[in-house]
């Protein structure tokens, strides 16, 4: 199974993929509302708002699995538009590591960050920038989602 074809659900119980960006640029982040990093939001919102209609869409999958996230999809969608203007889409809560973690962060962990590590999520706000193509980029939690490294990568591989 393609990274394109792992299920998972919205907010609103549908199920969704990565396959309907498959030709975009798409910034897979794992999110927390009480996290300290929690200002990457702002910084997420600004790109999502520079590069989406050129074919770039960031996807938040929030997750408890560090003790810092709301209790309910409900509380966790107003968070984010209340507190960060958050027009994204931040899908269901997640698990990213572990026993029952979801299929898609089984898959994107196998890509190594810059130091060659692949492996566990570390903490929240840690990034994966697929490419057109289904080329995975990683970018650890302390990476602001506007490095330099990022941008440019959004900016190479943007398809119109």
């Amino acid at each position: 199974m393609s990274l394109y074809d792992i299920p998972f659900r919205a907010t609103d119980g549908s199920t969704r993929t990565l396959g309907e960006h498959r030709d975009d640029v798409v910034m897979v982040v794992n999110v927390a509302s009480r996290c300290g990093l929690a200002p990457q939001y702002a910084t997420l919102e600004r790109l999502q708002r520079t590069y989406g209609d050129r074919g770039f869409q960031v996807v938040g999958f929030p997750s408890n699995q560090f003790l810092q996230e709301l209790g309910s999809n409900d509380a966790i969608q107003e968070f984010c538009s209340t507190t960060y203007g958050v027009t994204f889409p931040v899908v269901d809560r997640v698990r990213v590591n572990g026993r029952h973690e979801h299929p898609l962060y089984t898959e994107l962990k196998k890509t190594p960050d810059a130091d060659g590590r692949a492996g566990r999520v570390t903490w929240n706000f840690e990034k994966f920038l697929v490419v057109p193509g289904g080329e995975v980029h990683r970018f650890r939690p302390r990476t602001e989602p506007d490095d330099p490294a990022i941008v440019g990568l959004v900016e190479k591989h943007l398809p119109r």
